[in-house]
């Protein structure tokens, strides 16, 4: 039988990191982007996944191919990921080359020869947090944190003691160098997502897999008339 320490000991272990878990950093403008100074508030997000961004005004459909770099790691002082060791982050770093070179791939060509109709696309993790070990799962069924996860997850906003990833998309026009379209974002699982709950990183992983699509959902074929 659990004693009444133990059992008083675990309910204040679950409240206090139930409560560190509820906080939420947004993505900032990272100062030391080569699109910073371009970066602007995007009045059009309300969900606070995509708060920065800049685009010219592009007819994507002139596009056939696409040149993806390696993912950087953001190291400037404005980065977010805690106290992530490095090992984790190269392991997320690798694994969105996968996803965003995967998801590219089902519109675009995939090229290292700069030409007229191929993008140039830099991708930067920016930061990134880990779910938070037993917490992560157990919040979404004790009274308190299935309560507020259920909440966050009808307004499709972040969980609590859930991981999250961080990043920049900065795109160009291979040939000239042009800056087309910028933004930094913020992915996460939705809040009930129990099966990204259950590994330090799977739901970085999932918030990765859904800034690959959201990325290529964005590069539409029409013209897109938003000026920078």
């Amino acid at each position: 039988m659990v004693s009444n320490i133990t059992r008083n000991g675990l309910v204040l272990m679950l409240l206090g990191g139930f409560a560190a878990g509820c906080a939420s950093t947004e993505p900032v403008a990272y100062s030391g982007l080569a699109s910073a100074a371009q970066l602007r508030p995007d009045p059009n997000d309300r969900s606070g996944r995509k708060p920065y961004g800049y685009e010219s005004e592009v007819d994507w459909s002139t596009y056939r191919k696409i040149i993806i770099p390696p993912v950087g790691i953001y190291g400037g002082p404005d980065s977010q990921f805690g106290k992530m060791p490095d090992a984790d982050k190269r392991l997320l770093a690798a694994y969105m080359q996968s996803e965003f070179m995967s998801a590219a791939a089902t519109r675009f060509a995939i090229t290292t020869i700069p030409a007229p109709d191929v993008l140039r696309v830099e991708i930067t993790l920016t930061g990134a947090k880990a779910t938070t070990p037993v917490l992560g799962t157990a919040s979404r069924f004790d009274i308190m944190g299935g309560a507020y996860n259920t909440v966050q997850a009808v307004r499709q906003k972040e969980g609590a003691l859930t991981g999250s990833v961080s990043y920049a998309v900065e795109i160009y026009d291979a040939a000239s160098n042009r800056l087309l379209k910028a933004y930094v974002a913020k992915q996460y699982p939705n809040a009930m997502n129990v099966g990204a709950s259950l590994k330090p990183l799977d739901a970085a992983k999932v918030g990765i897999r859904k800034a690959a699509d959201d990325f290529v959902a964005q590069i539409r074929e029409g013209p897109s008339m938003a000026a920078g």
